[in-house]
């Protein structure tokens, strides 16, 4: 099926809630494939790395370097499509001041709460509920004496697995027990169901008292001191799950830089150690997008010493090297044909949101006029300005005012760049110091 083609198999209201996100600066991840051009020199070696290195073994890190506008977000949505495809768990975690990363431990608890794979649904708890599913035929009638054995077997083959934490076995074989040992005399099915609220707290990452734990024999509740522990383990146990490995893409680090000193500096020492227990890992491909003042900037990694002088040498070459740790989507901006096609993608969900045509009134020769427009104000590479333009335009012509003059286009794009530059001031104030 083309892509034509499977644009119209969407029905209005996805249609109209995709333009929606575009409208307020946002990707509609679920739709990526939509809005996949360019970029593929970039893609073909992501895509190598996945196949031939992360899922024989391997594990990296790689930041992926843009000015606002320049489509991270989207490029990280690709990668997190691309990554599911070949059968990777991954999980997009957007830093926030809800989510600062100077607190992995808060970081650790998005990036379950945010996992997706092969199963139903989002979250840790999704994965541990159909793996514990692919359990029942085993387990479920059973007498006592064998399931107790079998469930001893299970235990067993977890807790062996090189890497796996204790904790996180005996959780696991605590939620296969709390599913499928019959009830015992005097017990109730609320009872089970509370206990498994608790499993499932601590697979979360919530706080859980070491009395509730206890009986499951988990001994400790995520801490700062344990989450890169636990994270290694979640690996180990998809991998148990024939996953190739996981993939972890984390949006908009670069807000670290307007932080205070000493949030900064927390902040810094976390990514230097995602990048040392990296190297140390298996099957783990990591991502984080940063602006190029995270490398320029006083306030940047070099202010760090200890991260300094793990990525001193990101984006020094003058030369692209789409192997390099920097993928570098500000020095490889899309080309005006590449524009062209995603504006047209753009019109076809626009018609299918609002049950217009506007092939009389918008199309590929206006959508060539837009890119020369932002070409001749040295905007073209902004990708986020081009799809507010776009759509605004679409929007006007929908209501029957359709920009056939460069005075129009040029206010148009003014005005789209304003609304753009008050998103990036909002984007950088600081959030994280509470």
């Amino acid at each position: 099926m083309t892509q034509r083609e499977e644009l119209q198999q969407l029905k209005p209201f996805e249609a109209r809630a995709i333009i929606e996100d575009l409208r307020k600066g946002s990707v509609p991840i679920d739709y990526v494939p939509f809005f996949t051009v360019g970029r593929q020199n970039w893609l073909k070696f992501i895509e190598e790395d996945l196949d031939n290195y992360i899922a024989e073994g391997g594990s990296k890190v790689r930041f992926i370097n843009g000015d606002y506008g320049d489509g991270k977000t989207h490029f990280m949505s690709i990668v997190r499509h691309l990554s599911l495809q070949k059968d990777f768990a991954v999980s997009f975690v957007v830093l926030t001041r809800e989510v600062p990363v100077h607190k992995f431990e808060v970081v650790y608890q998005s990036i379950v709460r945010q996992l997706c794979g092969r199963f139903e649904g989002v979250g840790i708890r999704k994965l541990v509920d159909d793996w514990a599913e692919s359990l029942k035929a085993d387990l479920v009638a059973q007498d006592g004496p064998v399931f107790d054995e079998r469930l001893a077997s299970l235990g067993e083959s977890l807790r062996g697995l090189s890497g796996m934490d204790l904790n996180f076995a005996n959780a696991l074989v605590g939620l296969a027990d709390n599913q499928f040992r019959p009830l015992e005399e005097g017990e109730t099915e609320g009872d089970r169901l509370q206990g498994r609220e608790v499993l499932y707290q601590w697979f979360d990452g919530t706080r859980v008292s070491k009395r509730e734990l206890k009986p499951f024999q988990i001994f400790e509740a995520l801490d700062k001191t344990n989450s890169k522990r636990f994270l290694g383990s979640l690996i180990v146990f998809l991998r148990h799950l024939e996953y190739k490995g996981m993939v972890l893409l984390m949006d908009e680090l670069e807000t670290v830089i307007a932080q205070s000193t000493s949030i900064r500096n927390a902040s810094y020492e976390n990514v230097r150690l995602l990048i040392d227990n990296a190297e140390q890992a298996a099957h783990l491909h990591i991502f984080m997008s940063i602006i190029p003042d995270v490398i320029l900037s006083e306030k940047g990694f070099k202010s760090y010493d200890a991260l300094w002088s793990r990525v001193r040498s990101i984006g020094e070459g003058k030369r692209l090297n789409y192997r390099s740790v920097l993928i570098d989507l500000h020095r490889t901006p899309l080309e005006t044909r590449e524009l062209v096609e995603l504006g047209l993608s753009l019109c076809h969900i626009h018609e299918l949101a609002y049950r217009w045509e506007a092939k009389d009134q918008v199309d590929e020769a206006l959508m060539k006029k837009m890119c020369a427009t932002q070409k001749r104000m040295g905007l073209l590479s902004e990708v986020r300005l081009f799809i507010k333009q776009v759509i605004r335009v679409l929007d006007m012509a929908e209501q029957g005012v359709a920009p056939d003059e460069d005075a129009d286009l040029t206010e148009q794009l003014v005005t789209s760049q304003q609304e753009m530059e008050q998103e990036k001031v909002e984007q950088l104030q600081p959030k994280w110091d509470a």
